[in-house]
């Protein structure tokens, strides 16, 4: 029986999750599919309720689609409830439950990127740049791996809001602040949209950051934003934002395939030839 997965979102065209999985099935030889599906905020709850029945092992979510899914979903991982927000969904006979794979695909591209004992390296701490849903998982993320975090943002009143997550081990930071942070930081990411293509490049001089530092951005177009160039002629570990995009897909496709796939230089090069024809 062929089985059948897809990606749902408005819209939808820009999607690499099709390349992601297709190559995957294509790597194992399974029997499956992975499709596109554009469809509007007003007609999300009629799709999704329609996922019994419809003959789809389940599929990703996104913008802006996330925290309908969120709502909408019979049952939620404790990681998805912390995120409150839902990007992958996984059909159980009538029911369909809700993951987030952001946070443990944002810490499997660092463990990747940066190699075992990483977050020790870096000396336990992060700042996160930004408070939209990416810094939402990412943060949610760093503190299951023992991280402290602090999280700024333009808007102070959405960085307090993070930091309830978990206000053990999370803290507000005025955005004005993060210069001077920078010294004690081992770990910067930035999940603003500044530096993506269309947009101006993050101001931020990184001359304080320690020598032991790396610095995460998780826009992919361009791969090497201003901000990670700036990183790696200071001689820091930099890490790009397309491994976050392909580590998050291994769970969905674990779950929906029955098999866990692997994150190779082959399938990260066939997205970065993709990226480059776009």
């Amino acid at each position: 029986m062929t089985l059948r997965a897809f990606v749902v979102g408005h819209p939808i065209r820009h999607s690499r999750s099709p390349l992601i999985h297709g190559h995957w099935l294509a790597e194992h030889g399974l029997d499956g599919t992975y499709e596109r599906i554009d469809v509007a905020p007003d007609a999300f709850e009629a799709f999704f309720r329609g996922l019994p029945g419809s003959g789809f092992a389940g599929g990703n979510v996104t913008i802006p689609h996330k925290e309908a899914a969120y709502r909408l979903a019979d049952s939620l991982t404790p990681r998805a409830q912390r995120i409150g927000a839902v990007n992958t969904l996984i059909v159980e006979g009538d029911r369909v439950r809700g993951d987030n794979t952001d946070a443990p695909g944002f810490i499997a591209h660092l463990d990747q990127s940066l190699g075992e004992g990483w977050a020790d390296r870096t000396g336990g701490t992060a700042l996160v740049l930004g408070a939209g849903g990416a810094a939402r998982a990412i943060i949610v993320g760093l503190v299951e791996r023992g991280l402290s975090v602090r999280v700024a943002n333009r808007s102070p009143e959405r960085a307090r809001a993070l930091a309830e997550l978990d206000p053990d081990h999370v803290a507000a930071l005025a955005w004005e602040a993060v210069p001077e942070a920078l010294a004690e930081t081992g770990l910067l990411v930035n999940t603003t949209s500044l530096g993506m293509a269309g947009h101006p490049p993050l101001a931020l001089d990184l001359a304080p950051l320690p020598d032991r530092a790396a610095v995460a951005d998780i826009v992919y177009v361009p791969l090497e934003t201003p901000l990670l160039a700036a990183a790696r002629a200071r001689g820091l570990a930099a890490v790009d934002g397309l491994g976050m995009l392909l580590h998050q897909a291994v769970p969905g496709f674990a779950a929906w395939f029955g098999l866990c796939p692997a994150v190779t230089p082959a399938l990260r090069q066939k997205i970065v030839a993709d990226l480059a024809a776009a």
